[in-house]
């Protein structure tokens, strides 16, 4: 049994609710235990108050039957008009559609019209408050494949660190870093690869690409994997060879602000005083003007999820919670370190899911 369908199905009672309509792939995998992306076709979730059902392309049915925790499956084929075959199977529920739960946050105006044509032109209400609620906390299960999530990205960083040599391109060494990743059985990183070189870092996203790896300069990485449907994020910084004593004063202001958030994570704890310990840190450093983000975010089916770890959040940290933390110290054009752990909460602290060393690392030049 899906024990997060089981809260879902609450909320209908909960909000007096006729219908839930889902069309996100990720949670629909959480709801369902049926992962798929289903490119511009219809895959969608209906939860009504004493039954659900999957809609599905007919090329997926066999699959979704086979692991799918809702075992009424309806599918449709490519020259089929879905939003009909889902109103006869509505309309053979005999019941009528006042009220719709929907997620305003991802769900396109053409299906919130088809919706709206095929019931009975309902009120809606957003549950994706809702729905973040429900993943906010994670479960042994969860964790353990977030466990396994984690392990990956650190076997990641040391196949990046290990290709690093002077003259290698940023892209490079993404490639390779994927590539023995496959030839591990990871089908899918978390978001795209960054590995950045020296002054490249100084942005927080930057874009691997063409730079070339040069002789005594910082080298950021930052990526996840997934594995069995959770995600991993790690980010670490090292130095190829010697650094300047600016960018090693940076880095230990970086990793201070980072461990000492990390040692304070306890339930009872809010993301804003998370938030605060770390940038208290870079900015009696001198460097507050340039930690130009939140602290960190949640995780699980997807590497961005609730809670957000940002200045002045309220929110209460719960046993059970998962987040990254990932302070930062950006110099456009010169310099960029950042260095992350996502955590799990426990009674009385957090477990790393990923545990490459945070000290200074200084990589032999090839």
């Amino acid at each position: 049994m899906n024990q997060a369908l089981e809260r879902l199905k609450q909320t209908i009672h909960e909000h007096n609710l006729d219908l839930l309509y889902i069309d996100d792939p990720s949670l629909i995998g959480y709801f369902t235990d049926f992962e798929s992306d289903p490119h511009e076709r219809l895959l969608a979730l209906f939860v009504l108050k004493d039954r659900a059902f999957l809609f599905t392309p007919f090329l997926e049915e066999n699959d979704a039957r086979a692991v799918s925790s809702v075992p009424d499956i309806l599918s449709y084929k490519d020259e089929e008009n879905p939003w009909e075959i889902i109103q006869t199977k509505l309309i053979s529920f005999n019941q009528s559609y006042q009220k719709i739960g929907i997620m305003e946050n991802n769900l396109t105006v053409d299906r919130y019209n088809q919706l709206l044509s095929i019931t009975d032109n309902p009120k809606t209400l957003d549950i994706s408050n809702i729905i973040q609620s429900i993943q906010l906390i994670k479960s042994k299960t969860e964790f353990n494949k977030m466990v396994i999530a984690g392990k990956m990205a650190d076997k990641a960083l040391e196949i990046g660190i290990n290709t690093l040599k002077v003259g290698i391109s940023e892209q490079e060494v993404v490639a390779e870093i994927e590539f023995q990743l496959k030839r591990l059985g990871i089908s899918e990183m978390s978001f795209q690869t960054m590995v950045l070189f020296g002054d490249h870092a100084g942005s927080p996203h930057g874009t691997p690409g063409a730079r070339k790896l040069k002789d005594n300069e910082l080298v950021l990485f930052d990526l996840g994997v997934v594995a069995e449907g959770y995600t991993s994020d790690v980010t670490r910084t090292f130095a190829f060879g010697e650094i300047s004593s600016e960018a090693a004063s940076i880095y230990d202001v970086v990793l201070k602000a980072q461990e000492k958030a990390q040692a304070a994570v306890k339930p009872g704890i809010t993301t804003g005083e998370l938030d605060n310990i770390a940038r208290t840190v870079i900015e009696e450093a001198g460097y507050g003007d340039y930690f130009t983000h939140r602290l960190g975010h949640g995780l699980g089916k997807t590497v961005h999820e609730y809670p957000s770890l940002s200045k002045g959040s309220t929110m209460e940290i719960k046993e059970g919670m998962c987040f990254s933390l990932e302070p930062g110290i950006y110099i456009e054009n010169k310099i960029g370190v950042r260095i992350e752990d996502c955590v799990y909460v426990t009674s009385d602290g957090c477990i790393p899911f990923t545990h490459t060393p945070k000290k200074l690392t200084s990589i032999t030049k090839k």
